[in-house]
């Protein structure tokens, strides 16, 4: 998941990549494709503070009525944002094995969160000014989440994993050092170029060994009594 305005996190999300949003027809779409990529750029740009309609309609070229009547305000504009990113048809690299699934997602969601300006970087700490991003976020999350799980269907097929394998639980331990080093830590992203790669490995050994493997349920006590 080339970075442009359109682009946002993903990761695994995103959940992630960095997908292009679709471009239907129509004028009121074409406005809102011009309107939501100018909320990408002035995001990642100049920040959520400096957020307004005011200069999101002086860049997208639209007239600030319009934007007014449609997004009434920031936060509309950020959680239509969020559900603009989602509605594409993104999907995880198919690499042929889970380590270079995870390792190819990794590198998909390090790239977004890198890249200067960073749309998915911007979204995020943006969440954390606003509720509607960050409900808005969530749902984003979600979705690519759901969508990454065919990462953990595609490793049962070949064998490589359990079944009872929790997709969620694998995804996030997965893809959570990259969040951790990049964002929590600031740790410069070529100071670690194996960290992709070395956090999707612990991950899949953390499975080999059953870390993700979902309790059977208990028998019931009552079975076998008479």
């Amino acid at each position: 998941m080339a970075q442009s305005t359109e682009q946002t996190g993903g990761g695994v999300a995103e959940p992630s990549a960095t997908p292009r949003r679709r471009r239907p027809g129509g004028r009121t779409e074409r406005i809102r494709a011009q309107v939501l990529d100018a909320v990408g750029a002035e995001l990642a740009e100049r920040g959520y503070d400096a957020l307004t309609l005011d200069t999101v309609a002086a860049r997208a070229g639209v007239h600030r009525a319009t934007v007014y009547r449609r997004w009434r305000d920031v936060g509309g504009l950020l959680a239509d944002f969020c559900a603009a990113t989602a509605d594409d048809d993104w999907q995880p690299e198919d690499t042929g094995s889970l380590e270079g699934d995870l390792a190819a997602l990794n590198r998909e969601n390090l790239a977004a969160l890198t890249v200067q300006p960073s749309i998915a970087a911007a979204l995020l700490a943006a969440s954390f000014r606003s509720e509607e991003a960050a409900r808005g976020l969530r749902r984003l999350w979600a979705d690519r989440y759901a969508r990454c799980e065919i990462i953990v269907a595609r490793a049962v097929r070949r064998g490589e994993l359990p079944p009872a394998t929790d997709a969620r639980r694998l995804l996030v331990t997965a893809t959570a050092p990259l969040y951790h080093e990049v964002i929590l830590l600031g740790t410069p992203p070529g100071l670690d170029p194996d960290l992709p790669g070395r956090a999707a490995r612990t991950a899949v050994l953390a499975a080999g060994a059953g870390a993700f493997s979902r309790p059977t349920p208990a028998n019931d006590p009552s079975e076998g009594l008479s």
